[in-house]
């Protein structure tokens, strides 16, 4: 259980979901957070993380950091989308494990289910069929993620779990047109179509589609409860079960 005085890691505090949680603990009274920006800290970099760990030897590890980006980033940034998520999640896992970390909360993203998968998606549908073509890389990247949580687990003892958020937004998100999740670019058009008086905006997809979205804060709330209350080798799904 986490001590108010504990050291706690947020590894991409300045996201979107990184910057919830740091307020939600915040909140609750933890006062001894550690915090480095990507300029500080390149998680990419296999020697930096081990250096970072070895110095700050955090106690609880919460791993937000990640590149992220809507559809048409995903899309277009393949390669980057693939090796900078790899690489981020096997340097600060494996980090964790050799140093020591009491326990480690692995953020991903539901997008690591197959195209098809029934609805609702329930957790056992993990690797029951073909990604999505369009951010697959960044799929495989999260569920190498769950999967080096998994495994840690088994062969070292490890109390590394891992939740999947469903679609968010909030406060910290991109507002980039092209590269931005649907919420933001959908805000962004109309904000925009506004001050412009357009007529129209224009809204990508067919609208048959079902999403489901969540706050950033109640994934925070989420996190903080997971962290404290759940240790399990199955990953959790994250979301309000509402479409």
């Amino acid at each position: 259980m986490m001590e108010k005085a504990s050291k706690i890691y947020v590894a991409g505090h300045r996201g979107m979901v990184g910057s919830a949680i740091v307020r939600k603990l915040q909140a609750e009274g933890y006062c001894n957070l550690v915090l480095r920006t990507s300029a500080e800290l390149d998680l990419r970099n296999q020697a930096a993380v081990e250096k970072f760990f070895s110095e700050e030897k955090p106690e609880y590890v919460f791993l937000a950091a990640a590149k992220v980006g809507g559809i048409l980033a995903n899309n277009t940034y393949r390669a980057d989308f693939l090796y900078e998520n790899l690489m981020i999640e096997s340097n600060v896992i494996h980090q964790s494990y050799v140093h020591g970390v009491k326990k480690l909360l692995f953020l991903g993203s539901s997008c690591i289910y197959p195209k098809f998968a029934p609805q609702p998606l329930k957790e056992e549908y993990l690797l029951s069929g073909y990604l999505e073509e369009t951010n697959e890389p960044y799929a495989i990247a999260k569920i190498a993620g769950i999967k080096l949580c998994e495994n840690y687990r088994r062969q070292y003892g490890c109390d590394f779990i891992s939740a999947m958020p469903t679609n968010l937004y909030g406060p910290n998100d991109n507002y980039d047109l092209n590269n931005s999740h649907v919420i933001p670019a959908l805000l962004r058009k109309f904000h925009e179509g506004k001050i412009n008086n357009s007529t129209s905006v224009e809204v990508w997809g067919s609208g048959n589609p079902l999403r489901e979205f969540l706050h950033v804060d109640d994934l925070a709330l989420a996190s903080l409860f997971l962290m404290e209350n759940y240790s399990d080798l199955q990953f959790v799904n994250v979301g309000t079960g509402k479409t």
